[in-house]
């Protein structure tokens, strides 16, 4: 299979991943039709690949999960590797993260085993003129994906159904990733939480990070692939900045929650976003 991913590029995928998929910033505005807004999983890592080839920070990039795609260069580009590491090799030698990578007709990429993260991302890019990505800029971004601070959340409507110890288990014990994760979202084991009173739910708008409480005590985050509307109480929304680190969370990797506001999370999202524009 040959992927166009502009007019003027095209990559032979020699060996196609389980769940790997081109992905940008995701499409808005019509989650009123039923579609789904879909994107990156990890929106900090494929802008960060994007910014280090010269792209613009939402252009379309590769999103690789593991076991990943072989991808066969059929013209000499230039690509950037970010996010999970995967131990990239290019013509089975060694390639380093976070640096424009000259790559010449012919060239085979493969990545031979996951050594952290989650997700991978692969930027694409004709431009031989491109500013030097800050180091800190990517110091940032890795210490935000890959840190065991707690995620972060704002109360949602079914918040206050919560009984007390519930709501002191989800702000104390630890959750765990399960394998009942994907793009759509990530299941979590841990303690059962409960609402004070057995009630139905209207159904209404949903969006990533919307956390749901399951039938079976259990939280559901959702991800990139949600659906548009869901009827399970909703306990509350992971802020934006701390969503890609969730993205790239194994399976049982032990989570701890704390509470935010929508303060904090504006001004979270508009510090790297910044960063990012520097």
């Amino acid at each position: 299979m040959t992927l166009k991913i502009i007019q003027t590029m095209s990559i032979k995928i020699i060996k196609k991943g389980i769940a790997d998929s081109l992905q940008n910033a995701g499409h808005y505005g019509h989650q009123h039709l039923g579609i789904q807004v879909g994107g990156y999983m990890d929106f900090l890592s494929a802008q960060l690949a994007n910014k280090i080839v010269g792209n613009s920070l939402n252009q379309t990039v590769y999103e690789i999960h593991f076991p990943a795609s072989h991808f066969e260069f059929e013209e000499t580009i230039f690509i950037s590797i970010t996010g999970a590491n995967f131990i990239p090799v290019l013509n089975e030698k060694s390639i380093p993260m976070h640096e424009k990578i000259l790559v010449n007709k012919g060239d085979v990429l493969q990545f031979l085993q996951p050594i952290q993260g989650r997700i991978a991302y692969l930027a694409f890019s004709t431009a031989v003129n491109s500013n030097q990505v800050p180091t800190t800029l990517i110091e940032e971004v890795e210490q935000l994906i890959f840190n065991t601070s707690p995620i972060r959340f704002i109360p949602g409507p079914a918040w206050n159904d919560l009984d007390p110890a519930s709501i002191q288990q989800l702000l104390s014990a630890n959750f765990y990733t399960t394998l009942q994760s994907n793009r759509m979202g990530f299941q979590l084991e841990g303690p059962a939480i409960h609402t004070i009173n057995q009630k139905s739910y209207l159904s209404a708008g949903v969006t990533r990070g919307t956390m749901q409480l399951l039938p079976n005590g259990q939280i559901i985050i959702l991800m990139a692939d949600h659906q548009t509307v869901g009827g399970y109480p909703n306990l509350g929304q992971i802020i934006l900045v701390d969503l890609p680190r969730l993205a790239q969370m194994v399976h049982q990797t032990p989570i701890q929650f704390r509470l935010s506001n929508l303060s904090t999370a504006h001004e979270q999202y508009q510090f790297i976003q910044t960063q990012f524009s520097s």
